[in-house]
């Protein structure tokens, strides 16, 4: 028979033989859950985007792509089979954004439209291409003094004033 010491000491190793192999085991058990989200192909471009500022924001784009990619904060985004990817770089890198960016649901509708006729709602857009280049040295710049905010208005100011000169010129011929 066991003398109650001898039974306390079997009954605590025991106990110690159990959790040594029983924690690491509950610990070693993981979940692993892989999601495949497909990223959108490369854009093979011959030479870097130029692109223009669409209007009223501080969004830009390559009208003449026939994909849809936008400049951004710093950032290059495109969509693609209904979901959102974004790069430091537009020919590598692209990420799966889980949401929509918030830009986009401020660009106008029927911005190419509006590059292709030079005319945004219903006044004319004199629009700069801008070189990669320089739109990555500017655009924190541009931004920050609303550069291209102030350039569509001096262009609108000037249109404007050119026209009451020449409505002006129209009266005294008369």
């Amino acid at each position: 028979m066991l003398s109650c010491k001898e039974l306390k000491w079997l009954l605590l190793s025991g106990l110690l033989f159990v959790s040594i192999m029983v924690i690491p085991v509950t610990s070693m058990a993981r979940v692993n859950v892989d999601i495949n989200i497909a990223l959108p192909p490369l854009i093979q471009l011959a030479a870097p985007p130029v692109v223009v500022a669409i209007p009223e924001t501080d969004v830009y784009a390559d009208p003449d792509l026939d994909v849809d990619i936008f400049f951004y904060n710093g950032w290059w985004w495109r969509p693609w089979q209904g979901r959102w990817y974004r790069s430091r770089d537009y020919r590598s890198g692209w990420v799966h954004y889980r949401r929509t960016p918030s830009f986009y649901n401020g660009l106008p509708s029927g911005w190419r439209s509006s590059y292709k006729t030079h005319r945004h709602k219903d006044r004319e857009w004199n629009y700069q291409r801008v070189s990669h280049d320089d739109l990555q040295r500017n655009w924190r710049d541009w931004k920050k003094t609303k550069y291209w905010h102030k350039q569509q208005k001096r262009e609108e100011d000037n249109s404007r004033k050119s026209h009451s000169h020449k409505d002006h010129g129209k009266g005294d011929r008369d």
